[in-house]
């Protein structure tokens, strides 16, 4: 039997979603937003990696292309090498940086799918730890991140030896 997952954290994260203007893997891409709210980790000529803004767990990466694009069968073998490789440094970082226990790596196509972002395909990189789910979200309505995700993105700066290009 299934067992649902209840992750009511994620309200917030689906209601600014609908109310969006504009895209934040773009923003990034063209280095739109003030240092203290970009979550920029690492820009490649393709895509780029950036922290999640409502992560699961603390080092949440989200892989993209530059390019905006909305469907997996369009990103271009360029592309789709860089997000690998990106996605594969992300994993090394982390590994490095947090010493997890595992990690989740997947595609959410599409909003049925569980997309936030359905227009602008990623790849999410998700570091897990064993009994990293906890009472905390179902009792509390509460979610515990150990680190302010500007000092993760720090961290992960340096552990991928960051560049604005």
């Amino acid at each position: 039997m299934t067992k649902p997952l209840w992750a009511p954290w994620r309200l917030e994260y689906v209601q600014q979603a609908d109310e969006a203007t504009g895209c934040v893997f773009c923003a990034e891409a063209a280095s739109e937003l003030p240092e203290g709210e970009s979550l920029l980790v690492r820009r490649g000529e393709c895509a780029l990696a950036i922290l999640n803004k409502f992560p699961y767990s603390s080092g949440h990466l989200l892989v993209a292309p530059v390019r905006h694009v909305g469907s997996f069968a369009e990103l271009t073998d360029e592309e789709a090498a860089e997000i690998h490789r990106l996605a594969v440094a992300g994993v090394n970082a982390l590994g490095g940086e947090y010493v997890p226990d595992g990690f989740n790596l997947g595609w959410n196509l599409g909003r049925v799918a569980g997309a936030g972002i359905a227009d602008h395909v990623h790849l999410h990189v998700v570091p897990r730890w064993a009994g990293d789910t906890n009472f905390m979200p179902v009792l509390a309505d509460v979610k515990v991140l150990p680190e302010h995700l500007l000092a993760t993105r720090e961290r992960l700066r340096a552990a991928l030896s960051y560049s604005d290009q």
